[in-house]
C-alpha cells in the first residue's frame, strides 16, 4: 500500500460533516456513555458558534481522523488604536491510532494560516501535556513564567 500521509486533507468543516464532527466529539469523550441527542446538540453547537468560531476536519482517505477549531475574539476597540482581534485554538483531536502521522501539524498549519489571513494579534491555547511538543514546534510559546507550560502557550502574529 501507498503511505498513507500524502492523503491527508485538511478543511472547514461544513454543515454536513456535523456527523464526522459529533463522532470524533465522543471519541475524544470515551466514556462518556451513551447520548441520543447528541448529534442535533452538535449542529446546534456549530450553528450558534458559526460567526465566531471556525471548525475544521482533517480526513485521511474520507475516513474522519481529526478536528480542531478556532474561536475569534474581538478585543473592545481602543481609541487611536485600529481593532484587532486574536484566536483560541481548542477542540484539537487527532484520533488514537492515527496520531504522528503529520495530522496534528496539518490541522495546526491551517489554523495557523487563517489566523494570518485573519490577521490575528496572537494565537493562544491551553495544551494537555502529551501536545506541548506539537505547539512549540509550530512557534508556540509560554507567555510568562506565571501560566506554567500546561496551562498556556501563544504564538506571536507573523505580521508586527
Amino acid at each position: 500500500m501507498g503511505d498513507d500521509a500524502g492523503k491527508i486533507c485538511v478543511r472547514v468543516a461544513a454543515v454536513n460533516d456535523v456527523g464526522a464532527i459529533a463522532t470524533l466529539r465522543s471519541l475524544w469523550s470515551a466514556g462518556s456513555g451513551a447520548d441520543p441527542e447528541f448529534r442535533g446538540r452538535m449542529a446546534d453547537w456549530l450553528v450558534t458558534e458559526g460567526d465566531r468560531r471556525t471548525t475544521w476536519l482533517a480526513t485521511l482517505s474520507d475516513l474522519p481522523v481529526g478536528m480542531a477549531s478556532l474561536l475569534e475574539y474581538r478585543r473592545m476597540p481602543k481609541p487611536g488604536s485600529p481593532d484587532s482581534c486574536w484566536g483560541y485554538i481548542s477542540n484539537m483531536f487527532v484520533r488514537e491510532g492515527f496520531r504522528n502521522r503529520g495530522i496534528g501539524s496539518s490541522l495546526l498549519a491551517a489554523l495557523i494560516e487563517a489566523a494570518h489571513d485573519r490577521r490575528y494579534a496572537r494565537l493562544v491555547l491551553s495544551p494537555s501535556e502529551e501536545s506541548v511538543s506539537l505547539y512549540t514546534r509550530a512557534g508556540f510559546i509560554v507567555p510568562d513564567d506565571a501560566a506554567g507550560i500546561h496551562r498556556l502557550l501563544v504564538r506571536p502574529s507573523r505580521l508586527a
